[in-house]
């Protein structure tokens, strides 16, 4: 998975939360603990993200790969979340951290990474910078976008970059909310708004992958 937008989101997200929030539980408080356990079975891999909801915490764990922790990022992302009430944050020591917090803030959470994505739609819906875009919708989990464009506009423009933004929210909205990474993705159908034909399809995170295999190929020519 890319690594770059990690930070870029939960920073996001976190300042829609702002600080009056209930604080997170200790550790310690946590009972009758339903984990949903998104690696999959006996695997070991880093690339998960496990969401464990106590009765009174909500633990979500995520790996570093996820983002960039070199210069002070870790200590920055730290402190923006424990700033905007996450109760608190751990490096685990074996790749991963842990974000805690009360059930009622990531409650919070879901509910603004989703204001976020609709802001980002009616964005890109309304405000002039993609002419070829004349409508954009989701499902209820978005897992599944669809743009209606002109395609003949569309295919000669940059407007396809549009829908990076809420592609990559809806991948951490998955994530958070305790979807399995080995198998969760977000599929962008853009259809001809004339004729109603599907002619491009761009799923996440594979979209990223290329991009960053292209990346690494390009650094090393």
């Amino acid at each position: 998975m890319k690594k770059w937008p990690f930070a870029l989101i939960l920073t996001l997200v976190l300042v829609g939360c702002g600080s009056g929030a209930e604080e997170s539980k200790p550790a310690d408080t946590t009972e009758g603990t339903e984990t949903e356990q998104t690696s999959g079975e006996g695997s070991g891999s880093d690339d998960t993200v496990d969401v464990d909801k106590g009765v009174f915490n909500v633990d979500v764990t995520v790996p570093k790969t996820l983002f960039e922790m070199e210069g002070g990022d870790y200590e920055e992302v730290k402190a923006s979340a424990e700033e905007e009430g996450i109760g608190e944050v751990i490096d685990n020591g074996d790749g991963t951290i842990t974000y805690k917090m009360s059930r009622s803030k990531h409650k919070e959470m879901m509910q603004e990474m989703e204001k976020e994505i609709e802001t980002s739609m009616e964005d890109i819906r309304t405000s002039g910078d993609y002419a070829s875009i004349e409508g954009l919708s989701a499902n209820g989990d978005y897992s599944e976008f669809t743009l209606k464009v002109d395609r003949s506009a569309y295919e000669d423009s940059f407007d396809g970059f549009a829908v990076f933004g809420v592609g990559l929210l809806g991948l951490y909205y998955q994530l958070f909310d305790g979807a399995d990474p080995d198998s969760y993705s977000v599929v962008v159908q853009v259809t001809d708004a004339s004729s109603g034909e599907q002619f491009d399809t761009v799923e996440f995170p594979e979209v990223l992958e290329q991009m960053e295999e292209t990346e690494d190929q390009m650094n090393t020519e």
